[in-house]
Order: C-alpha cells, then structure tokens, then sequence
C-alpha cells in the first residue's frame, strides 16, 4: 500500500488587480540597483493605528509571503499578513491623486482622511 500526498496551491494572502500589477511592472522597471521587489507592510502610525505601506526591498525575509507577478514581486511583511488576508490591491489615477488602494475585510475602521485603518 502506497500512500501520496497531495498538495494544492495555497491563494494568496492579497488580490492584485491588473491595474496594480502593471504599477508593481513600472516601479520595478525603475527600481534603484538591487530591488528584487516592492514589499507591502502594515507600520503602526496615524489615527487609527495601522497605515499601509509600499516599499522597495532588496532582500527576501524568512517569513514574507511572496506574490509573483508577471512584472515583479511584491512581498508581504510576515507581521502584516493577518492584516491583510482576502484583501484586494488597487492603482488608482485620477486628476489630483495616484496610488495604491486596499479593500481589506479585516478592517474595522479607518480615519476620516483614510490614511490609516483599525483592525
């Protein structure tokens, strides 16, 4: 008797959208010598206590969640992942403002100018 096991792709922690691929695409493009990706964390900061953040990264940590794309990588900050498990990341452009957005179910709350949430 043979036993297998069998082993299922686990989905990511964040959707990226198309729009917010093509971003992590260009950033990458133009990324300072020795970027291997863009990281995204959640640092403690602003009113309701937890603000997110889009940086380049030079080095792969041991416990950052790693989401290919077909531009670059962008990791998630281990101590963040709980925070951001099922949300979807976003580029928006308009006439005054460009960014990244988040739609995140874990979040309880967020400040009236929206630059940092509560979970």
């Amino acid at each position: 008797m043979t036993t297998e096991t069998k082993t299922r792709a686990r989905p990511a922690a964040v959707i990226l959208t198309d729009s917010a691929q093509a971003r992590i695409a260009e950033l990458m493009a133009s990324a300072p010598e020795g970027a291997i990706g863009v990281k995204l964390s959640t640092p403690k900061r602003g009113c309701s206590g937890l603000a997110y953040s889009v940086d380049y990264v030079t080095a792969e940590a041991k416990f950052d969640e790693k989401i290919e794309t077909p531009g670059g990588i962008l990791y998630i900050d281990g101590a963040s992942v709980l925070y951001l498990i099922g949300s979807t990341m976003d580029w928006v452009e308009d006439d005054f403002t460009a960014g990244f957005t988040f739609a995140n179910p874990n979040a309880k709350g967020s400040c009236g100018c929206g630059e940092s949430f509560t979970v």
